[in-house]
């Protein structure tokens, strides 16, 4: 079977003449770039992105009315070109400023910090944009272990930045509001993410974050196995305002 499939890729590529996904590429560093794809400048497209997904998304429906959205690829580059490895999709106008609406890692290239680094580039979107996102809710069970994961790095990350920062008072005080400006966090994602770490607790009339040696340790190993982040000195992105464009 391995030589059938190698045979229809050699098949295909002697039809296909794209070696990237159309729109434009709005990042790249290294081997890894990111294209935003207009849904309704590119239908065909975006609606073959739903399929593929709607093969290993159990909750995803939508695949027909894609011009609402935009869609975010990711690639891989080797010799052959610009190989897909996910994509997420998020609303051209979102009342409740969703930063994700839809997000896939192929199976095939799952385990690898894909999902973690797509993430990562929707709050990176979110950050430029000046807002502070959140994915549409619910989340799949996947989708959520791999959110609670983001989360609690970016956290444990957000505040070990601020204690390293110098502090004109003492102790040093931070509020739940200024780490959702920092991480471009929902409120209600940072608050979940602190319960889940137990990191928020009830002390002298007041709720005090507390971090310990052991917390920190941990999250400096699973730092350190993460060899490749999204890196916001090589995106090339600008805010489109969808609502005085009329019908996108």
């Amino acid at each position: 079977s391995s030589g059938i499939n190698a045979e229809y890729g050699a098949r295909h590529r002697m039809k296909c003449k794209l070696f990237h996904p159309p729109g434009n590429e709005i990042y790249r560093k290294q081997n890894i770039s990111v294209f935003e794809i207009d849904g309704r400048k590119n239908k065909s497209y975006a609606q073959n992105l739903c399929l593929i997904a709607k093969l290993f998304l159990d909750h995803k429906t939508l695949y027909y009315d894609t011009d609402p959205f935009l869609f975010y690829v990711m690639t891989e580059f080797d010799q052959h070109g610009l190989h897909m490895v996910g994509y997420f999709s998020k609303e051209k106008e979102s009342s409740e400023d969703y930063n994700v609406a839809c997000i896939l890692t192929l199976p095939c290239h799952q385990k690898k910090g894909y999902g973690r680094l797509l993430i990562e580039f929707s709050y990176l979107l979110s950050q430029v944009e000046g807002k502070l996102g959140s994915p549409e809710k619910p989340l799949s069970d996947l989708g959520l272990l791999s959110y609670r994961s983001y989360w609690s790095n970016a956290v444990l990350e957000g505040l070990i930045q601020f204690m390293d920062e110098p502090a004109p008072e003492k102790p040093p005080s931070l509020t739940i509001m200024e780490l959702c400006d920092r991480l471009c966090m929902k409120k209600e994602d940072v608050i979940s993410t602190l319960q889940h770490l137990s990191l928020i607790h009830y002390y002298k009339g007041q709720y005090v974050i507390c971090l310990n040696n052991e917390i920190l340790e941990q999250h400096r190993k699973s730092m350190s196995r993460k060899k490749v982040r999204i890196d916001g000195k090589f995106l090339r992105w600008q805010p489109k305002d969808w609502s005085k464009r009329g019908k996108w």
